[in-house]
């Protein structure tokens, strides 16, 4: 359980990996799409979606090396932390 809350303690402590996580959590998505959607730019997009994905919470469904259209997804470990954040109402 602590592991679970030290992620979720890095999901909230950044607006940015909330609202990557949050948007991946509707369906797959572009780092673009996410920064248009979100009216973010999208080098804070690239660096939540890193941290996230190193931690597994998120993950690349194309092949590493494309770099254009890179299509992210949340993992089930992500989509578990998200449903706990909602649950106890920890972000606005």
């Amino acid at each position: 359980m602590s592991d679970e809350w030290d992620e979720i303690g890095f999901v909230i402590s950044s607006d940015y990996r909330v609202t990557a996580l949050k948007r991946l959590a509707e369906g797959p998505a572009t780092p673009s799409q996410i920064a248009d959607e979100a009216d973010i730019g999208i080098a804070h997009v690239s660096r939540a979606l890193k941290g996230l994905r190193d931690r597994g919470l998120v993950e690349l469904l194309v092949p590493e090396e494309r770099k254009k259209g890179r299509v992210y997804g949340i993992t089930t470990d992500g989509n578990d932390i998200w449903q706990q954040i909602e649950s106890q109402n920890l972000i606005d």
